[in-house]
């Protein structure tokens, strides 16, 4: 069940290979184990997605990719994982980023009105970088953190329970 569900929703192996940004790692992709679909990759890759997701930088799939080769995850997830960051969902995660490391940095959050500017972005960033990138990385490493976990969880239920099935229907 899990397998079948991620195949339907992760593009295929060519369209990623050809893909334009991506043709920077050539042989690499090759990996038979960028395209398996098992317990330890499928959660790796829910890790390398979620982990990239969180960090605003422009090129994200190339940076999930490159963390997704040497730890040998599934890569089509990775990179499909990383479209979480959107521009619907955008501003409330790194809106919520920034909040976190103003809370941890102990500085007060800026009061200043978000204007979708050019103008805005050149005069605030001075001021919000450190927050917004040190809450991305701490939202990051705990989203990987725990889509890691949840899906090694379910994965391990959703076979248990298969046993199950198998021993009550002998």
């Amino acid at each position: 069940m899990p397998k079948q569900l991620f195949k339907r929703f992760t593009p295929n192996h060519e369209t990623i290979r050809n893909h334009k940004h991506l043709k920077v790692f050539g042989q690499l992709l090759q990996d038979p184990n960028l395209w398996h679909m098992n317990r330890r990759s499928v959660a790796g890759a829910f890790a390398v997605g979620l982990f990239w997701a969180f960090i605003p930088m422009p090129f994200q799939m190339i940076a999930a990719a490159a963390t997704a080769i040497p730890f040998r995850v599934n890569m089509p997830i990775s990179l499909a994982l990383v479209w979480i960051t959107n521009p619907f969902t955008m501003p409330p995660m790194f809106y919520f980023s920034y909040l976190v490391g103003t809370w941890m940095m102990g500085t007060p959050a800026s009061n200043e009105a978000f204007e979708p500017t050019m103008e805005w972005f050149k005069h605030s960033m001075g001021s919000i970088w450190e927050p917004l990138y040190l809450g991305s990385l701490v939202c990051g490493l705990l989203a990987a953190l725990i889509g890691y976990i949840s899906i090694r969880g379910l994965w391990r239920m959703h076979i248990i329970s298969n046993w199950k099935n198998r021993r009550g229907s002998k």
